[in-house]
């Protein structure tokens, strides 16, 4: 049931890192009245599927990421060709409702006929020969074009992300790291509250962890109790003279006194050496005393820590050019597998990874690397310096040339993770 729990929590943070990531780009873009076809939290086989509205939400089978895909970034819908033959049902108010492309026979209730002229982006009209009578339709703003199973809403020019002004894009291209960072500062607020703030000075020393199968454990100690002397010296705050004393007592008895509650107890222990470890262990992990955080508090510190990630995630970025090695990157098998060392350890720690992990992928989607949310970025403020958009083909172009190259670095990373797994 632990590994079950364990692979629980790790899968559910990757859901929520990427979930409300992608939010932060589909609820901008609704926002800018862009349609949004797909909201999909990882890749490859659909799971689970449902439409709301105009969108359809779709879990898919490798969570490694997700998108918001929207109107007029890929290229649009299938284009109807002067002479194709095409069936439509009109709504209650005389418009386009459903546009049937295929298994025309087999359609009821509809109007079918040879199209002369087709315009579903900007006139939204469909000219029809019925039988040597033309007749001109005017075509609802969320028509339906349909071909066997698959329904796809046309998309008005005024719904497509390239009709929006550079302002409207940018927000809805930023907003998923900015969801991010948000996420990021809630979590280390959260942990904040769950751990408290170390008290300056303590008076007595707590004990954390008890190791299995050790001294400690043997003697009866419990998280939580208080160590108040050895062999007659009191410990106080002391938690380096407890670790010196045991160290020192290597193979011989040691007597304890500690606090449990209400209660005082006295144990007696054999410290015990451990491989690779010098001197005497008895296999506990002091816990430093603790206060709750207050408000103002969990505000100003969980900020500082989002400066301090900040820092130390750059300096990583830094020490990765100057000295690139692939053994210091780790991919999605790495990061599953530290997440769930790390969700074993208790939620609280598990958090404070969600942190991070959310500030850094913030960050990461921010860089300047074709594909992801900076280089779209950056192709947006040429556009806003020169007044006119990059030619769309050449951007596309930019952006698969880079999501080539990720997936092979991605390929190439947990190749290696699944060495260093095998390996141990």
């Amino acid at each position: 049931m632990e590994m079950v729990r364990v692979v629980f929590l790790t899968v559910l943070m990757f859901f929520v890192l990427v979930t409300v990531h992608e939010w932060g780009h589909y609820y901008f873009a609704k926002r800018a009245g862009i349609l949004v076809r797909e909201f999909a939290i990882g890749f490859g086989p659909k799971l689970f599927s449902y439409k709301r509205n105009e969108t359809q939400f779709t879990l898919r089978l490798l969570p490694f990421g997700g998108y918001a895909r929207m109107a007029g970034e890929d290229p649009e819908i299938i284009e109807i060709g002067p002479g194709q033959t095409i069936a439509v049902r009109l709504g209650q108010d005389n418009k386009v409702k459903n546009i049937y492309l295929d298994s025309l026979d087999t359609r009821r209730n509809v109007i079918r006929g040879e199209a002369q002229y087709t315009d579903l982006e900007n006139e939204l009209k469909i000219r029809l020969d019925v039988d040597g009578e033309v007749t001109v339709y005017d075509v609802h703003p969320q028509a339906m074009l349909i071909k066997g199973t698959q329904q796809t809403q046309i998309a008005p020019k005024d719904r497509q992300f390239g009709s929006k002004t550079v302002g409207q894009r940018a927000i809805a291209i930023f907003a998923g790291p900015v969801m991010n960072f948000l996420l990021a500062f809630v979590l280390f607020a959260i942990h904040l509250q769950m751990a408290g703030i170390k008290i300056e000075n303590p008076t007595y020393v707590k004990i954390g962890d008890v190791s299995a199968n050790m001294p400690a454990e043997e003697a009866g100690l419990q998280k939580g109790d208080i160590v108040v002397s050895i062999n007659g010296e009191k410990i106080g705050g002391d938690y380096q003279k407890m670790i010196s004393l045991t160290s020192a007592s290597k193979g011989k008895e040691m007597q304890w006194t500690l606090q449990r509650g209400a209660e005082t107890y006295n144990v007696s222990m054999i410290p015990r050496s451990m491989e690779n470890e010098e001197g005497g262990k008895v296999g506990i992990t002091p816990e430093l005393p603790t206060r709750p955080a207050g408000f103002g508090e969990t505000i100003t510190k969980s900020g500082t820590a989002m400066v301090d990630t900040t820092k130390l995630i750059f300096i990583g970025f830094k020490q990765l050019i100057n000295k690139f090695n692939m053994d210091d990157i780790s991919g999605p098998v790495g990061t599953f597998q530290m997440t769930g060392q790390i969700a074993q350890q208790g939620i609280q720690y598990l958090t404070y990874w969600a942190a991070i992990l959310s500030l850094y992928l913030g960050i990461f989607n921010l860089l300047p690397i074709p594909a992801l949310d900076g280089s779209r970025l950056v192709f947006l403020g040429v556009e806003a310096l020169r007044g006119k958009p990059v030619d769309p083909s050449r951007e596309g172009m930019v952006h698969f040339v880079g999501f080539a190259l990720l997936f092979l670095v991605m390929i190439a990373v947990t190749y290696n993770d699944i060495l260093r797994l095998i390996s141990g």
